[in-house]
């Protein structure tokens, strides 16, 4: 799904054509809005087969040999109407080295009493856990510890939670275990539940050249409809009487879409929630980055990164007021936009160095691993690899060609994004409710203490802490 402004060419609108319906609603005051409603465990399974995805683009061989990670920034905010309505942030981030992620809650399900915004927080906290002990370049694991995939990751993450909720989810994985002909071949191995986005940005044509489109993940929403996006979801019989946990599992597994991209230094990811991408156009996305990360010698700082996250959401946010001619901005799900909570990442693909081989190296286990490891098949309890670990994935894989598969020439050629001037920004007292996170470089925190569910899922117990 590629949303595109209007008024665009004929190659544009042939695109565009095949992108699922989006449908806002009107509220009382007249505004727009497109509520994410819970969706039953029976109308999920039956779309399963159709929204999954197993692409691969590996582009030319990977000439420097070197292992890559991110270098990220993060903002989020809740919409100022959801706020002064005592709505929660039910979004989280993760801006970890070897692994970004966007979970974003479905505030619906705060009507039964239950915070929308602690499974989001909880899962991506054990998704850092993971993949930081995974994913680690060089780093001498056991078989039952090794990186499976997105897919696995993901599945084993969710199986670590506890908290009732549902939420979607995009998670940006950097494999450098890939090689090809013998040689380094980082990927980003990218896995979306539901409708939060990720686009990859990168300078095709050399280092002083715009930043261009070289991937984009498409929204999963159940009969093309923008309140109902796949979801992963733990609820329970008050809900959802027909509702089990392997439900959730079968999605992560059959619905899931997973893309892998060939990895290089100076590509920009950008994620978001439904907020981001349902207000904002492609072009208008891009025009942002390129004004906002100009061509430059080295990587960027901490600060650039944040600055287009944040600016990012405030112009999500725009697109709800009108402008000064009186008239709503245009946005992929309709003039007005979305009020939602609104979160965005931001990351450069850089050199991993010494400094963070130091800072994040694991430090080795002691003989009697922890519980949550050996529920979570990290550990070696009985020298076998658990079932947890027997899923596959296109990420886990030594290629045997160098050969590109290019990115479709037919990509259509975007209009002009709308001035950002004329969006205005919000005002200052709007600001107190937003968030902003960087990977600062820090090690993981220990993985709080787990009891075991049924013998063998970890549970989290007490207040799921925010992603650092």
């Amino acid at each position: 799904v590629i949303s595109l402004r209007p008024h665009a060419t004929v190659a544009t609108v042939a695109v565009a054509a095949k992108s699922a319906p989006r449908c806002p609603q009107t509220m009382a005051d007249g505004m727009l809005r497109s509520p994410t409603f819970l969706v039953g465990a029976e109308r999920q399974r039956k779309n399963l087969d159709d929204f999954q995805r197993r692409e691969q683009q590996p582009a030319e061989a990977y000439h420097k040999n070197k292992p890559l990670c991110f270098n990220a920034s993060s903002f989020q905010k809740t919409h100022p109407v959801k706020a002064q309505k005592g709505h929660n942030d039910a979004d989280a981030c993760l801006t970890a080295p070897l692994v970004l992620g966007v979970a974003d809650g479905v505030s619906q399900i705060e009507e039964f009493g239950i915070d929308a915004s602690l499974l989001p927080n909880e899962l991506l906290k054990v998704v850092q856990q993971l993949g930081m002990h995974q994913l680690i370049p060089g780093a001498k694991l056991p078989t039952a510890d090794t990186y499976r995939g997105p897919v696995s990751m993901l599945r084993r993450a969710f199986q670590a939670t506890e908290h009732l909720g549902s939420l979607t989810v995009v998670l940006a994985v950097m494999d450098n275990s890939t090689r090809i002909h013998g040689k380094l071949h980082p990927m980003i191995a990218i896995i979306t539940v539901g409708d939060c986005e990720l686009v990859v940005l990168r300078r095709v044509h050399g280092n002083r050249s715009p930043l261009e489109l070289v991937c984009h993940t498409e929204m999963q929403r159940i009969d093309g409809h923008a309140q109902t996006p796949l979801q992963l979801a733990r609820v329970d019989d008050r809900i959802d009487p027909d509702f089990s946990e392997e439900l959730t599992l079968e999605v992560i597994e059959r619905g899931s879409a997973v893309h892998c991209v060939s990895a290089y230094e100076g590509d920009i990811v950008i994620m978001g929630s439904d907020g981001v991408f349902d207000n904002l156009y492609l072009d208008e996305i891009m025009e942002l980055a390129n004004n906002m990360l100009p061509p430059h010698a080295g990587t960027y700082p901490a600060a650039a990164l944040h600055a287009l996250s944040q600016r990012i959401v405030e112009l999500c946010h725009a697109k709800t007021r009108p402008m000064p001619n009186g008239l709503l901005p245009d946005a992929p799900i309709g003039r007005g936009g979305k009020k939602d909570d609104t979160s965005c990442v931001v990351a450069e693909v850089v050199e991993w160095t010494k400094d963070f081989q130091k800072l994040w190296t694991p430090k080795p286990m002691p003989s009697s691993w922890p519980s949550w490891l050996r529920s979570l098949g990290l550990g070696p309890p009985h020298g076998h690899v658990g079932s947890i670990l027997s899923l596959d994935s296109c990420c886990v894989a030594s290629y045997e060609s160098d050969n590109e598969l290019d990115w479709p020439e037919d990509l259509p050629r975007r209009r002009k994004a709308t001035p950002a001037a004329q969006f205005q920004p919000e005002d200052a007292a709007a600001q107190g409710a937003s968030q902003a996170r960087g990977n600062g470089f820090r090690p993981t925190e220990p993985m709080p203490g787990a009891a075991a569910r049924g013998g063998s899922v970890p549970r989290y117990s007490g207040q799921a802490p925010q992603v650092p």
